[in-house]
């Protein structure tokens, strides 16, 4: 496995290999020395169909950090800087995570996050370092006016709560 920094303080991708042979396949996702650190305290499955878009989802409270790798199928994952005094607050990154690309990603507490399902079945793990808390959970709207993330779709599947996630701008007024 190698580690590699982003320009995001903190946000990590991380590359393993992927064997492949006639049986399958067998990937390392995670060692504990690469994060020695961070305290995961559980673990969620996510799965999602093609054009799914979960997200831009953070909690306000008892910030969350998240080990992502895709288990099944693809997406675009991206993450949103929101820590107040983050050289790169307000900006986005994004990258496609596959069960073949050997991708996987740390995303630092702090962070709006969500994705894009790119396959027809897409299974995401998500190792956190915090517990929900659904009382302080809320979402940044997918196609806001000035995060600008350039997602490859105009009408993706939200959920009934994410189509109602607020702009950054009403981000800002209240939490930031």
């Amino acid at each position: 496995m190698k580690i590699k920094s982003t320009k995001f303080k903190d946000l990590k991708i991380i590359f393993s290999q992927v064997h492949k042979d006639q049986r399958g396949s067998f990937r390392e996702v995670f060692k504990k020395r690469f994060f020695k650190n961070k305290s995961f305290v559980f673990t969620c499955v996510s799965i999602s169909k093609k054009n799914v878009l979960r997200g831009m989802h953070l909690q306000t409270q008892n910030s969350q950090g998240k080990y992502l790798t895709v288990l099944k199928g693809e997406i675009l994952d991206v993450c949103v800087d929101l820590r107040k005094n983050s050289k790169t607050f307000g900006k986005y990154f994004k990258i496609n995570i596959s069960d073949s690309n050997g991708v996987s990603v740390y995303i630092p507490p702090g962070f709006a996050h969500g994705f894009l399902g790119l396959k027809n079945e897409n299974i995401i793990s998500y190792h956190c370092t915090n517990y929900r808390s659904k009382s302080h959970e809320i979402g940044i709207i997918w196609n806001d006016n000035d995060i600008k993330v350039k997602w490859p779709i105009k009408k993706p599947i939200l959920s009934k709560k994410d189509k109602k996630n607020i702009s950054f701008k009403d981000y800002i007024k209240k939490y930031a």
